[in-house]
């Protein structure tokens, strides 16, 4: 009998707050996750949303509303009693055990007799691909390998729920990468429901099936990952999802939704997000990837070349507006630093917002 999931229909958080002294780490943070969900909290450092998982898991306790799993509060639970596997950034492995010995020590404190502490214990390991490696100290394993002794030792428990406070973040790139495509293998294989931590909108993107964008301990937006990338729900998170450009401008009403950016005297069409009258403050926020530099005469956005970058399969560069705005770029091949190139945005991927608080 393989290694399975508890299972459970609903973890439902309601008017969540947790408090430390004046400071609100979290504000009346509503979620519900389902049975079988992958859920990432993503986010700047600082947004809650670990400071979420950690309330989850009954590391921390809330100091306003609830936490109920299929109905039954259990935000007064104790973290043991709540039974839920945690993997956590630094792995936080005994380094005197085994890897046999860390994976099974959950099931030891559990009571849970020899035999299905052996069987359970080696069907995690095998889950993790780490056959060979049992008797192994965690000092004898690469980073990668520690990691999934951290992930067999929070399956091997079954736990209704798994929940990973930025795993990947001590690891290099390509271990990342291998990583992430074994977490979401792991997911898949358990049946299981995880909440997962990252400020990466990559791993986000890649593995979740819904993202929760939180800012300043306030869930700004909740959507499958296409949507949030899409069609994000105000300026914060479209700069969270990669829109690392936004000018300010004026909106100008008309059949083809024109706003006209006033710092760099160009205009632009793109699409509003909400209704916006004519003559008001707006925000036009694209992505680097969505502009193409051309000669200065090709009109768009004047600019200045001020920093180009070798990326590999492409050159990333920054370039300033006459009104002094910074706007980064991808291109093909280089363009010669000091030059005067015109930015021109894609009109399709141009998102517009209300513009609030004065300049940006």
């Amino acid at each position: 009998m393989a290694i399975a999931a508890s299972r459970f229909e609903t973890l439902a958080l309601e008017g969540v707050g947790r408090s430390f002294g004046h400071h609100n780490a979290l504000a009346g943070v509503d979620l519900t996750i389902r049975r079988g969900e992958f859920v990432a909290l993503l986010g700047p450092s600082g947004c809650g949303k670990s400071t979420t998982l950690n309330c989850i898991a009954g590391l921390l306790a809330i100091s306003a509303g609830r936490i109920l799993l299929d109905g039954r509060r259990i935000d007064p639970l104790r973290p043991e009693e709540r039974g839920f596997g945690m993997v956590f950034q630094n792995y936080a492995l005994f380094p005197h055990l085994s890897v046999r010995q860390n994976v099974g020590f959950g099931l030891k404190m559990r009571g849970v007799g020899r035999e299905e502490t052996r069987r359970r214990v080696e069907e995690a390991i095998r889950l993790v691909r780490l056959g060979g490696q049992e008797e192994k100290l965690p000092g004898q394993l690469s980073g990668g390998q520690q990691q999934r002794v951290a992930i067999a030792r929070a399956v091997v428990i079954e736990p209704p729920l798994v929940l990973m406070d930025e795993p990947l973040s001590n690891l290099d790139a390509k271990l990342r990468l291998e990583m992430r495509a074994e977490i979401r293998r792991i997911h898949n294989t358990l049946g299981a429901t995880t909440i997962y931590v990252t400020h990466d909108q990559d791993e986000a993107l890649s593995l979740a099936d819904r993202i929760v964008v939180l800012r300043d301990g306030v869930i700004r937006q909740v959507g499958t990952p296409r949507e949030l990338y899409e069609t994000p729900a105000d300026v914060d998170v479209a700069e969270f999802m990669g829109f690392r450009n936004a000018v300010p401008g004026t909106w100008r009403a008309g059949a083809g939704g024109e706003t006209r950016i006033e710092a760099a005297e160009a205009v632009l069409t793109g699409r509003a997000q909400g209704a916006l009258a004519d003559g008001a403050p707006v925000l036009a926020v694209f992505r680097p990837d969505d502009l193409v530099a051309g000669p200065a005469s090709a009109g768009g956005i004047p600019a200045v070349v001020e920093t180009m970058e070798y990326r590999g399969r492409e050159f990333v560069g920054s370039a300033r507006t006459p009104g002094g705005l910074s706007l980064v770029f991808r291109a093909e091949t280089p363009a010669e630093v000091g030059a005067a190139i015109a930015l021109v945005p894609d009109p399709a991927k141009v998102l517009v917002f209300p513009r609030t608080g004065g300049p940006r």
